[in-house]
């Protein structure tokens, strides 16, 4: 068995061999919290967790850091806008990625550190920087000097002489223009702490190798985000880390981005759709089916319809799981996934055609429940948990089936008031009144429930 992953700065599909025999490290870049999440944002802590859920499908003892950058130049800026504290304006917004994260059945990670809490280990590694000659401080920000550094670039495949770094306001005293800020000097109204180059806060890239210096060591195994921080965020951590003596990660993963229209969902084009917002119109477990089920390095055009189909999908799993549960009762999940599921999985999570798997074993699960293959169904059932376990998409795991999907509070009372409606079709047939049984079972069909006869009774479904 060997998982093999795309890694970003290889620009190849390579075999993964953890540092550690039996263990990997996985740092994921995680939530700046100056608003709160969309599905854009949540899509790379979907592709993440179903990551770690292989390695640990595997055997491998998972170390899962992601982070929280709660400073940064939009946070202060909704924080003078709103004339609310920064940190009142990040704690609301972290609140809400956790929210989403658990709502969307996300492990929680490990650790998750935030930026302002490690404010010392930045200050050492400006430090040994500096004291390395990668770095100097000029009116009290200090810079990274990117030509000290000759594998800077190597991630994006960049030419130096040509880039464009991006700067923000206050960034004075350049040697040159595309060196960049691992700490900016102090603003009047503005959030500060004290170092040996005055006061300041952090720029947004050193955190990262800061943190994952800290929780995770001199070296790691994966390091992980959207395709949109591999510049300039993930060079700039690249530089700082490997400038200050550390290994840093072994393979670089990023997950696509959602898009609209072609382009990137983000707040500033007004086209974001807020999880909170989305999982009062979608099930949870749905909305999880559609954002995890791609490919992690493909596009997702959002799309309403693209949903619906999504929904559809899942519900065909969903019914077979239901069906073989009423008439065999309860069926517990397969020690093991097929092996052409771990195949796929194994293959840089080829989630597409390990779903595939899956749909194949729910057809020869429904065959052998419509042959009365009892024994064969059950045996589908087991492995058809088994596969959706390491997705974290079974219906039947308490996290969905225990009462914290959204709309579990009112099956019941649902599955009442049509049991109602289905007595009076039943007690029409029984009297040969087929013009009223049919109108009874088109008037629920139009109010978007799905009708099906079966030897033990009619049952009802979300159509």
């Amino acid at each position: 068995m060997t998982i093999r992953l795309y890694d970003t700065s290889a620009r190849q599909i390579r075999d993964f061999i953890p540092l550690t025999p039996g263990c990997v490290s996985i740092y994921l870049c995680g939530a700046t919290v100056q608003a709160a999440p969309h599905i854009g944002h949540i899509r790379s802590g979907l592709n993440f967790d179903i990551m770690r859920r292989w390695f640990a499908y595997r055997g491998y003892d998972v170390t899962f850091v992601r982070n929280v950058t709660d400073i940064d130049d939009k946070i202060i800026q909704k924080s003078a806008e709103q004339g609310r504290p920064w940190w009142s304006i990040g704690y609301e917004n972290e609140v809400a990625f956790n929210t989403a994260y658990d709502a969307l059945g996300c492990l929680r990670p490990t650790y998750e550190p935030r930026a302002t809490g490690h404010i010392p280990e930045m200050i050492e590694m400006m430090r040994g920087l500096i004291e390395r000659g990668h770095a100097y401080a000029a009116e009290g920000n200090v810079y990274f000097d990117v030509r000290s550094f000759p594998g800077y670039l190597g991630l994006s495949n960049q030419d130096l002489d040509h880039l464009k770094q991006p700067s923000g306001e206050g960034e004075t005293g350049k040697r040159d223009p595309r060196d960049f800020a691992m700490w900016k000097a102090a603003k009047e109204g503005e959030p500060s702490w004290e170092t040996p180059w005055g006061r300041g806060r952090p720029g947004w890239h050193l955190e990262c190798s800061a943190m994952a210096h800290k929780y995770l060591g001199e070296a790691f195994d994966i390091h992980g985000g959207g395709i949109d921080l591999i510049f300039p965020h993930h060079e700039n951590e690249i530089a700082q880390a490997k400038a200050f003596g550390d290994g840093f990660a072994m393979y670089w993963t990023h997950n696509a981005w959602v898009t609209m229209s072609g382009e990137k969902m983000s707040k500033s084009l007004g086209n974001s759709l807020l999880v909170s917002e989305m999982v009062k119109q979608w099930r949870p477990i749905v909305l999880r089916y559609y954002l995890g089920t791609p490919h992690y390095r493909s596009m997702i055009e959002y799309s309403e319809d693209a949903l619906r189909e999504a929904e559809a999908a899942f519900a065909r799993i969903e019914g077979f799981v239901q069906r073989v549960v009423e008439k065999a009762g309860a069926v517990e999940p397969a020690d093991e996934v097929p092996p052409a599921f771990a195949e796929a999985m194994d293959d840089d999570l080829g989630v597409p055609q390990a779903l595939a798997i899956v749909h194949t074993a729910v057809r020869q699960g429904n065959a052998a429940l419509s042959a009365d293959d009892k024994e064969a169904a059950v045996a589908r059932l087991a492995e058809v948990r088994a596969m959706l376990g390491v997705l974290g998409l079974d219906p039947l795991d308490e996290r969905w089936s225990g009462g914290a999907d959204r709309g579990e509070d009112l099956h019941g009372v649902v599955d009442s008031l049509v049991r109602l409606v289905l007595d009076q079709r039943q007690s029409a047939r029984a009297r040969k009144d087929y013009a009223t049984a049919d109108a009874i079972r088109d008037q629920l069909q139009q109010s978007g429930l799905a009708i099906e006869d079966t030897p033990s009774g009619p049952r009802w479904s979300l159509s």
